[in-house]
């Protein structure tokens, strides 16, 4: 698979913001009562082509969001962004929810929903076109943008991996 060694390992140098796509409020009921629980999922990014997300479970919002922070930390993949863009169209699938993302003209803005948007954004995709379909879980939704992401490559990495010329991967 195409995306597979695009792994980034996480050092102090990168300088990681976070944005919190979900918070899931979970009851569990005991015989004392309703004890509340949080999940929080959470998306880091550079802006400059580096994203990973991350699930934190407590008891308490703050510490749910920290822990997703740390375990997105841990997982961070590299992506081609081209001029703010991306380099081709993909479409990714995860679980019930599909992606489809098609890269856009400068000033286009970034046309996508909800958890889509965190990503894109986290990553520092500009412009770009995106439709979610099928289901709206904001889980599965992060996951299929990210695989949607891993799976992009550019023109520099097609034509290394062809053994061709850059000039003949675009004039055929």
């Amino acid at each position: 698979m195409a995306g597979d060694n695009q792994k980034v390992r996480s050092n102090n140098d990168l300088e990681l913001k976070d944005r919190l796509v979900a918070i899931n409020r979970v009851t569990k009921v005991t015989k004392g009562g309703r004890t509340f629980s949080f999940s929080a999922i959470v998306v880091v990014g550079n802006e400059n082509g580096i994203v990973g997300w991350g699930l934190g479970k407590a008891n308490e919002v703050t510490t749910a969001i920290a822990k997703g922070v740390e375990a997105a930390k841990k997982n961070l993949v590299k992506v081609p962004v081209f001029k703010g863009t991306i380099p081709h169209e993909q479409y990714s699938k995860f679980g019930g929810a599909s992606v489809f993302m098609k890269p856009a003209s400068h000033g286009t803005g970034v046309k996508a929903g909800g958890a889509m948007r965190a990503v894109l954004e986290s990553v520092g995709v500009t412009d770009v076109l995106a439709k979610s379909k099928g289901s709206s879980n904001p889980h599965n939704l992060v996951k299929a943008t990210i695989n949607a992401l891993k799976e992009l490559r550019d023109a520099q990495t097609v034509a290394q991996h062809r053994g061709v010329t850059l000039d003949k991967v675009f004039n055929g």
